[in-house]
């Protein structure tokens, strides 16, 4: 069954700090195209004969299914992640500090591993780690190197595609928007499932 393009998970006429046209242009090209892109890697995947095909033609097309299930999977966090300005619940919170020393010290490290993207490519995930029961700040470049079997809770794109619009070069600008900008009722939903061990997706639609 092919892939749906999922409602925009935010209002873009509510986020602080980011102009609709940024919003809008980023979901329709860049989320949008990924999802579409999936769709295509799946159709030419099923058509191959998998016993003539040579290896390198079946694993490129293995490669780019990852990335464009990666890059539909984390925008889709992304776009859930933004909303009015709000805080974390105190449980999340008191993980954030007890991983972290103070919700402050996470906030100043997320936002320099985005700020140290600027002008690359990549993503910044706040991620659970059910191994080992804690939080980590994660860096992933090309919408794949993820952490294993951990769940994403928030989603900073840092690819230049996602403020240029607004921001220009100014990486760092938009990284300090987006930090005022999360939506924090949705990252203690996914936080609260993913410690009880649930699969996770979809947003509360809380903006």
């Amino acid at each position: 069954m092919p892939y749906e393009i999922k409602p925009l998970g935010c209002d873009p006429q509510k986020v602080k700090g980011m102009s609709e046209r940024l919003i809008v242009s980023h979901y329709e090209n860049n989320y949008s195209g990924a999802v579409k892109r999936l769709n295509l890697i799946d159709e030419q995947l099923a058509e191959i004969d998998l016993a003539t095909t040579p290896g390198y033609v079946v694993n490129g097309l293995k490669r780019e299914q990852l990335v464009a299930a990666n890059s539909m999977i984390l925008h889709e966090l992304f776009f859930d992640g933004l909303g009015v300005e709000s805080e974390p619940s105190l449980v999340l919170r008191g993980a954030l500090e007890g991983q972290f020393g103070s919700y402050e010290r996470w906030r100043s490290e997320f936002a320099s591993i985005a700020k140290a993207l600027g002008g690359g490519s990549g993503w910044v995930l706040l991620t659970w780690c059910p191994r080992d029961g804690k939080l980590i700040n994660q860096w992933a470049p090309d919408h794949c190197h993820t952490l294993a079997g951990g769940t994403p809770l928030l989603a900073l794109d840092m690819y230049e595609h996602s403020y240029h619009i607004d921001f220009g070069a100014s990486a760092a600008s938009y990284v300090g928007a987006f930090m005022d900008a999360i939506n924090w009722t949705n990252v203690d939903w996914l936080f609260l499932n993913a410690q009880r061990g649930q699969a996770c997706s979809g947003t509360t639609d809380a903006r």
